[in-house]
Parts: C-alpha cells; structure tokens; sequence
C-alpha cells in the first residue's frame, strides 16, 4: 500500500489527515502529516518530512498545500530525493481519493488524485 505524507502549513496537515481518517480510521498507518510551523526553518523542516517518510516507506504520494510557499519547498526537496510524485493545493477530496485507491501504481494514484482534488472545485450556484 502506498503511503501518503501531507506537508502544509501548521495545522492544515494535520487537519486533513484527522478529517481523512474520520472516514478511514484504518488507513491510520499509510497517512502521515507534517505541520510547518512558522518559526521552523526548511531545512529544519525536511528533516522532519524525512524521519515521519523515511521509516514508513522510500516513497510516497507527497501532498502540500501552496505551491511555492515552505512546505511546497520542503516537499520538493524531499520529492526529488525519493523520487515520490507531489501534487500542490492539497484539499480533503485529494486525501479521500488517495486513501481510497492507495494500493494503485504510484504514479497513476497520483495521476488520480490531482484528477479528483479538480474535479472537487466546482461553483454552486445559489
């Protein structure tokens, strides 16, 4: 089973996988959450993310909230050094659907997943 690493901004990693794991409490295992604090350095920080992936799995599916912010930084770095897919704007139906399908091929969960956190953002109307 792939496991799943959420890296944002303190306390959305955590948030999400609590909501998550609401609905799969079994998945428990497979869920990890990193909360960037805003005084934590990144460096300080991806040597967080790795000590919560490295002892769980080589890989993963990553998930971070802003692109471009320090979470989304730390996971990059910690993306290209396992070689785990990462997808950016990290919303609850992504977290559902990759604990849903989490025992596909990595790549096509991830491939899955960026589809259905898309595909969740929808306007409705009044």
């Amino acid at each position: 089973m792939t496991h799943l690493l959420v890296i944002a901004h303190a306390p959305l990693a955590s948030a999400l996988r609590d909501a998550a794991l609401h609905v799969f409490p079994d998945a428990a295992s497979h869920v990890l959450a990193l909360d960037v604090q805003a005084h934590v350095s990144p460096d300080a920080a991806l040597l967080a993310a790795r000590a919560l992936l490295l002892p769980a799995a080589a890989r993963a599916l990553l998930l971070t909230d802003v692109l471009g912010a320090t979470p989304s930084n730390v996971a990059s770095r910690l993306a290209a050094e396992t070689g785990s897919p990462l997808l950016a704007g990290a919303n609850l139906p992504m977290l559902l659907k990759a604990i849903t399908y989490r025992a596909e091929p990595l790549l096509e969960l991830a491939a899955r997943v960026r589809e259905g956190g898309q595909q969740a953002i929808i306007r409705i109307e009044p």
